[in-house]
């Protein structure tokens, strides 16, 4: 088959995923900072069992620390969904690899383009994460809820058009306790500029982000 160049729409798509990795998740929510009330004198008796508090808190984190996203998938998962792309993955650099870690595959086979994101992102608590999730829904249509995905989860697919060249992606956005697990599936096919239908691109990107879930588990054990 001859190799075509990328459209630009495409090729594009590396900067924003670079940038996305570099400067973090713009709505990961920020800790609390309010200031606890002060004790008394007639406190300070009891404020003792008080000071086990915050190690109690960091205990019961379920996650401490964000796994290697370029090892959450399966090898045949990865070459059933982005075929002609290396099973290794490329994972981008991130401000703080702790907290947020993406690895990207692609491939452009015959005509047929495939681009798959994996991302974690771990936050101090459950409810930081939930407001993140629900931050990341609110400017969204269509799509719904996937039953049976982590403690929350949300699929939706996009069709766009650019010089007459369909692009589908799904996005799949799950909260997992107190992390957030982000899998974008993308396709596009260059010689009949039509886009994969809606149903593989939806369940490519569930199957993705179902095998993420498991790998984040995995990884805290």
């Amino acid at each position: 088959m001859p190799s075509l160049p990328l459209p630009l729409a495409l090729a594009a798509r590396l900067t924003p995923v670079a940038v996305l990795a570099t400067a973090g998740w713009a709505m990961s929510s920020a800790p609390d900072t309010t200031a606890a009330s002060k004790p008394g004198p007639a406190a300070s008796a009891t404020a003792s069992p008080s000071a086990s508090a915050p190690a109690t808190e960091a205990a019961a984190r379920t996650y401490t620390a964000a796994p290697d996203p370029c090892a959450s998938l399966a090898a045949r998962t990865i070459t059933s969904l982005v075929p002609g792309a290396k099973t290794a993955g490329k994972e981008i650099a991130s401000t703080d690899a702790e907290v947020r870690r993406t690895c990207s595959w692609n491939a452009l086979k015959g005509y047929d383009y495939r681009w798959l994101d994996v991302s974690f992102e771990v936050m101090e608590t459950d409810q930081a994460a939930g407001t993140s999730y629900q931050e990341r829904l609110a400017d969204r249509s269509g799509g719904g809820t996937v039953e049976g995905l982590g403690d929350a989860a949300y699929s939706v697919v996009d069709l766009t058009t650019e010089d007459k060249q369909e692009t589908r992606e799904g996005t799949v956005v799950v909260r997992a306790a107190n992390a957030l697990v982000v899998v974008t599936y993308n396709g596009s096919d260059f010689e009949s500029k039509k886009a994969p239908g809606t149903d593989e691109i939806n369940k490519g990107a569930i199957k993705a982000a179902r095998e993420a879930v498991a790998a984040l588990a995995d990884g805290q054990g």
